[in-house]
């Protein structure tokens, strides 16, 4: 056999290659270290997102305790009542469907048609509602007012889905809110269809709406912890007829006023309480209502 020469060992070279190694290794632990950096971000981010999914809740309820029901200068109901409600908000927030119940503590009396005797009636409501908020700002909200406190007692047969001007217990409220200097509140809201009594009879005996109108200032002027104080004034009136739903004339102011929210606190938990200082001008009738708020 032919000898075959063995070439000499460059050891330059091979220390060269072997300097070279550790540069690919770390392009490579780099290239790594990003790749499994990159892919935790995203594994967080989707945690993130399922946490976000998770706290998401399409439906909510609350309960009231107040010491009377008032509504724009009006006293509802004089007396204890349980308000309820249960809703369902989209997750954006800007959507909400809802309905508002109330019921009393105590009875209000009622004259029956049919014997002309006074009788005991509890205040009942069953309301229904929607909302889209366009921005923080500014929302629209339609309201179905559904009170049909004394319907069966006065000798009526109830028709809760009745609409009917002289049934005089459902109307609907389309109401606008648009929010200035983040702590005053512009309130107006027009009552649609003439129901419950927002009507006036002609002189042909034909009855023509007076699709009254309500608007409201609301501000919040104190704020320390937690505790908040707003005051309010608001009018009532119609461009149509000679009164309103609200005023005995065309217009006047009706609601005035203050409010004070405040937390109690038992623990962790936190139960809010406003108590709202309430005087009509027009009726000149003056009431503190106390609200807590149970859940």
């Amino acid at each position: 056999m032919k000898n075959v020469k063995k070439r000499p060992v460059n050891k330059t070279l091979l220390l060269s290659q072997v300097l070279l190694k550790p540069n690919r290794l770390k392009m490579l632990s780099i290239a790594f270290v990003s790749t499994v950096f990159f892919l935790g971000v995203n594994v967080a981010t989707a945690q993130e997102d399922q946490m976000e999914e998770d706290n998401y809740k399409a439906f909510n309820a609350s309960g009231h305790l107040k010491n009377m029901h008032t509504w724009h200068g009006f006293v509802v109901h004089p007396g204890a009542i349980f308000a309820t409600s249960l809703e369902y908000k989209t997750r954006n927030q800007k959507f909400t469907l809802g309905v508002w119940g109330g019921a009393s503590l105590t009875s209000v009396d009622v004259i029956n048609k049919d014997t002309g005797a006074y009788v005991n009636a509890n205040y009942k409501e069953f309301s229904m509602y929607s909302s889209y908020h366009f921005s923080d700002k500014f929302f629209i909200e339609a309201v179905s007012h559904n009170n049909y406190t004394g319907v069966e007692e006065r000798g009526d047969k109830l028709q809760y889905w009745s609409y009917d001007k002289t049934q005089g217990y459902n109307f609907v409220d389309l109401n606008f809110g648009y929010t200035i200097a983040d702590n005053t509140l512009l309130y107006f809201a027009t009552i649609l269809g003439g129901g419950s009594g927002d009507y006036e009879v002609q002189t042909n005996g034909s009855l023509r709406n007076s699709w009254t109108h309500y608007f409201e200032v609301k501000s919040k002027v104190w704020e320390k912890e937690d505790y908040k104080l707003s005051v309010f004034a608001g009018g009532a009136w119609s461009f149509i007829n000679d009164t309103s739903f609200y005023t005995e004339g065309v217009g006047n102011i009706i609601n005035v006023g203050a409010t004070l929210g405040k937390n109690i606190n038992f623990g962790n938990y936190k139960m809010p309480v406003e108590v709202t200082a309430m005087w009509n001008p027009e009726k000149e009738k003056t009431v503190l209502q106390l609200d807590i708020m149970l859940f």
